[in-house]
């Protein structure tokens, strides 16, 4: 019985497993390896990227128009998405952090003719650095957006626009390390 005795359902069944097969054969070369975690890192000869990221100094953050409040959120998340909480090994490098943070009116209430609600968004540039030789290893931009409603209570509208800008200032924070952590692991 050859391959052209077949019927066509066999025949296309018997084909889409030699193409699964190639498939799996080509496949077979790739590499997959945890970001953040390690595989077998004594055998690559490199530490781990979380250890890496551990080593990293974070500047002050500046803001052009000196909203410490977004620095410091900004801050914070950075130092713990590297650190996790832990101790802090000696540093390797430096972490430079320009962030501009601006808002915007997109609702105005109609017959009242004042502001509903806010767009506020938090614009960074950051450069890593090596400490011992001063080189610049890499360099990004990063944003994020954050809205809330603007009410006739004062505290409120404090306490609304603090919570947007933590929002803004996590999501800003994880695409840094996110960004890092891939210039590490491309890197070793």
């Amino acid at each position: 019985m050859s391959l052209l005795d077949l019927n066509p359902l066999s025949r296309r069944a018997l084909t889409g497993l030699v193409i699964a097969l190639g498939a799996a054969g080509l496949l077979s070369g790739c590499q997959v390896r945890p970001l953040y975690g390690s595989l077998d890192t004594a055998s690559a000869g490199s530490a781990p990227v979380q250890d890496e990221l551990a080593a990293i100094d974070i500047d002050p953050i500046s803001d052009r128009h000196g909203d410490a409040t977004a620095a410091r959120e900004l801050y914070n998340e950075l130092t713990f998405g590297f650190n996790r909480g832990a101790g802090s090994p000696e540093k390797r490098y430096r972490l430079k952090v320009l962030m501009d943070l601006s808002e915007a009116e997109v609702g105005v209430e109609q017959l009242a003719d004042v502001p509903a609600a806010y767009t506020m968004t938090m614009n960074t540039t950051f450069v890593l650095s090596d400490i011992d030789t001063n080189k610049t290893l890499t360099t990004g931009r990063s944003f994020a957006t954050a809205s809330y409603d603007f009410s006739n209570q004062r505290f409120a509208n404090i306490r609304a626009e603090r919570d947007a800008q933590q929002r803004a200032a996590r999501v800003v924070a994880s695409d840094i390390q996110a960004r890092i952590a891939g210039y590490f692991a491309s890197n070793r």
